[in-house]
């Protein structure tokens, strides 16, 4: 009996043993509140890549408000630079699911639901991609804060608002049409526009000291004023290699910087190095590029962070 029961324990105490498995590590990331990586001290927002030491194909991404609670979940194919593919959910911080989204190459696919803060439904938008390979979206439905239809099967007049913008205009087949209004609730700006079957003609922001801001494209994205071929060269020039760094230091830098309103380069961040001082030349060569277009945002020039990769080829001379 004795010899059952210590044979019996020794196999109880040997499953729990062979049964334990190393969980994985996770990478932490601080951010604050513009999205830019922080400190434990100081932050609004928690991001974390799961399994982030593991070679795979796509990663678990989870971000999350500085109470805990989860803000969105999604799953990446890059561990180091968000690539955003398949099924995203966001959700606000009192736990109602705020919308819900699929990514195909890092692109918005399919449909989109929204819902307010309160779990009333708020709109379903369709995204598609254009001749020109840009996503381009379509409005199905929208209902407002007290529960009416404002835009049904594509069509109706839509008055929106949320913490950044007010807007109204006329819904056609999914698609904006004819004169829409609004105004940017933290500056105050306001800006007129004309569409037409979904395409933007014409707009005019009107600032905070009543200068007109006229624009033909809602959003561009800051551009290096010689061209991007340029910048590029200017970059593969800036970037010597140390003696002792060479054969050594290949890979991929991952680095982020913001164009600011006045297109200067400022606050450059490694993402992913690869070590050797090389990050070190990567920063230096941001801080000494020239200035770029900035980006604007309904003829706004507005700061803009902007993500690059410097490829540094194996057994270079």
């Amino acid at each position: 009996m004795k010899l059952i029961l210590r044979i019996f324990i020794f196999f109880t105490i040997s499953t729990k043993l062979f049964s334990q498995t190393t969980i994985p590590a996770s990478k932490i990331t601080y951010l604050d509140s513009s999205w830019v990586e922080s400190t434990e001290d100081n932050y609004k927002y928690i991001r974390i890549v799961e399994e982030y030491f593991l070679d795979k194909k796509a990663y678990v991404l989870k971000e999350y408000y500085k109470s805990k609670v989860l803000k969105m979940i999604g799953t990446s194919a890059d561990k180091d630079v968000i690539k955003r593919e398949g099924q995203f959910v966001y959700y606000y911080e009192n736990g109602n699911k705020k919308s819900t989204v699929n990514y195909l190459n890092g692109k918005k696919t399919g449909k989109e639901f929204n819902w307010y803060e309160n779990g009333n439904i708020k709109s379903e938008f369709e995204y598609f991609t254009t001749n020109d390979d840009n996503t381009d979206y379509k409005l199905n439905n929208y209902w407002n804060d007290q529960k009416e239809q404002k835009v049904i099967s594509g069509n109706g007049d839509l008055d929106y608002k949320d913490e950044y913008i007010e807007e109204n205009g006329k819904v056609k087949n999914g698609l904006r049409d004819g004169i829409w209004k609004g105004k940017f609730l933290k500056s105050k700006y306001s800006f007129t526009e004309n569409h037409e079957n979904g395409k933007l003609v014409s707009g005019i922001t009107l600032d905070s000291l009543n200068i007109e801001h006229p624009y033909t494209v809602a959003e561009q994205r800051p551009s290096p004023k010689k061209g991007i071929k340029s910048f590029y060269s200017y970059i593969s020039k800036a970037m010597y290699i140390p003696l002792e760094a060479r054969n050594k230091a290949y890979g991929k830098i991952y680095l982020t910087f913001i164009v600011d309103k006045d297109g200067s380069l400022v606050d450059p961040k490694i993402l992913k190095g690869v070590g050797y001082g090389l990050d070190e030349i990567a920063i230096l060569a941001i801080k000494n590029a020239k200035d770029w277009n900035p980006g604007t945002k309904r003829g706004i020039p507005v700061r803009a962070r902007y993500s690059l990769p410097i490829t540094i080829v194996k057994n270079r001379s």
